[in-house]
């Protein structure tokens, strides 16, 4: 039976025989109980984690999660419902997980470096045993270089985390020989990682650049200026919207400030409206109208073609919350 070690100091010769066996494995009859998932298994369905959001797909929607959880899948000779059934277990979404599993998720997604070379360790031992990017791509994009970085954590309010977690823990008492300190690691550190998720689909979703003057600060190798933000603050949030795209914009920093201060709000037509002090601010401050000023203020979001618009609900809480009228 795998321990936490067997996770979090993984080498590449145990990830290499584990991937000798997977290459061996056939699949798995309807009805026949399917083996143990593996540490370079779990560790896998891990880094498909920080892409995809599992909640959304399941039961009769499996079948419609993105990549790379049907490459992973096929390479472990499972079905994709196992897969995402092991991204609950990491989360603690599924109180009968194995423990090792989730503690060593919440370890490692504490410690994005440390997970970062875990995750090239596995990739190098894919590769000594002939399982090329056709097959186990580098979906994270840290094979060769750079660290894992989680988004939107400035958004976090730590007071309601806490309080959340306490309602949580007083609800579902620990299971599986965790401790209540133990569970509530956990579930933070999925929290983060959720909210790292989320980030990425509204940058996705936003086409990368700022919603509200077109600013896309990828384009000159500063991506970090780009923010994802919730429309609806994450603090008032239920959890169901705290990991709704829809429920998020891009802006760059001084649009980002605006609209969580509420001196820029957006209506059901997505138009882009300004809240008397900052107009007035703009007619009579150069520097004001720099920034807010039309241009470089759009009247209506910039948002790509296929993109999905905010949600009308979250759009008129901020506008009847948060905006200064």
């Amino acid at each position: 039976m795998a321990d936490l070690a067997d996770y979090l100091d993984l080498t590449v010769g145990q990830a290499s025989e584990q991937f000798g066996a997977l290459l061996h494995r056939r699949g798995v009859a309807p009805g026949e109980r399917q083996v143990a998932f593996t540490p370079v298994e779990t560790l896998l369905c891990l880094a498909a984690s920080f892409l995809i959001n599992h909640r959304h797909y399941g039961g009769s929607t499996a079948h419609r999660a993105p990549e790379p959880v049907p490459a992973l899948a096929r390479l472990f000779s499972r079905r994709p419902s196992s897969v995402l059934a092991k991204m609950a277990n990491l989360d603690g979404s599924r109180s009968h997980g194995a423990r090792w599993d989730a503690l060593a998720g919440a370890v490692l997604r504490d410690d994005p470096r440390r997970f970062t070379h875990v995750y090239r360790t596995i990739l190098h031992a894919a590769r000594t045993q002939g399982i090329g990017p056709d097959v186990l791509p580098d979906f994270l994009g840290f094979e060769h270089g750079g660290e894992l970085t989680l988004l939107g954590q400035e958004e976090l309010d730590l007071s309601t985390m806490e309080a959340s977690l306490s309602a949580q823990l007083a609800r579902h008492a620990p299971e599986g020989g965790l401790s209540e300190q133990e569970t509530e690691r956990i579930l933070m550190a999925a929290a983060r990682v959720g909210q790292h998720v989320f980030a990425l689909h509204v940058l996705r979703n936003c086409g990368d650049r700022c919603v509200f003057c077109g600013l896309a600060p990828s384009a000159f190798g500063a991506k970090r200026m780009l923010l994802a933000g919730h429309i609806k603050p994450w603090k008032d949030s239920t959890s169901g919207e705290r990991l709704d795209h829809r429920n998020g914009l891009a802006a760059c920093p001084a649009h980002d400030v605006a609209f969580d201060t509420g001196l820029l709000t957006v209506n059901g037509g997505l138009r882009i409206h300004v809240a008397r002090p900052l107009a007035e601010a703009v007619r009579a401050d150069p520097m004001a109208r720099q920034y807010y000023g039309r241009p470089p203020l759009r009247d209506v979001l910039l948002l790509p073609a296929d993109a999905e618009p905010p949600a009308r609900k979250y759009l008129d809480w901020h506008r009847q919350k948060i905006f200064v009228a």
